[in-house]
């Protein structure tokens, strides 16, 4: 199950990466209109963030240290910055997931979630969903805005 949920992740955080490389005017990725919170611009910094805390620092000792704050304030970072960050998250969840044994993934995960203890697994399946409920959101977003 471990190499099925990673591909997963690898899969989906590349299908972003088309996403951002898809505007056809990279401004449009910082707008934000009418009864939409977020840019996908910033959707996708908050899932690189995201990523890289969960899995990276916090399953991977990557070091990757999360300023959640800056991911929705920040604007205006180039396509070509958040093509390598996205891949940066690709490694981290890559080389996170080949050190994780299948014994690991029954345990509790090493932060609470929502105030409450959830093994590995739980946590691995919920930032999964997590992330294709934003790379929807980005999808609909490029398709409405970047006209």
């Amino acid at each position: 199950m471990k190499e099925e949920i990673k591909s997963l992740y690898v899969r989906d955080l590349l299908k972003v990466k088309q996403e951002i490389k898809s505007y056809k005017d990279e401004r449009k990725l910082w707008v934000i209109a009418d009864g939409i919170s977020n840019s996908a611009g910033n959707l996708c910094l908050h899932l690189i963030g995201n990523l890289n805390h969960f899995i990276g620092a916090t399953l991977g000792n990557t070091g990757y240290v999360r300023n959640r704050e800056q991911e929705f304030s920040q604007k205006n970072v180039p396509v070509s910055e958040l093509e390598r960050q996205i891949e940066d998250a690709v490694s981290a969840v890559e080389k996170t997931f080949d050190s994780l044994s299948d014994d690991m993934l029954n345990k509790d995960f090493p932060l609470p979630y929502h105030e409450q203890k959830v093994t590995t697994s739980f946590m691995l399946l919920h930032l999964v969903a997590h992330l294709d409920y934003h790379l929807g959101q980005i999808n609909y977003h490029r398709r409405l805005l970047d006209k």
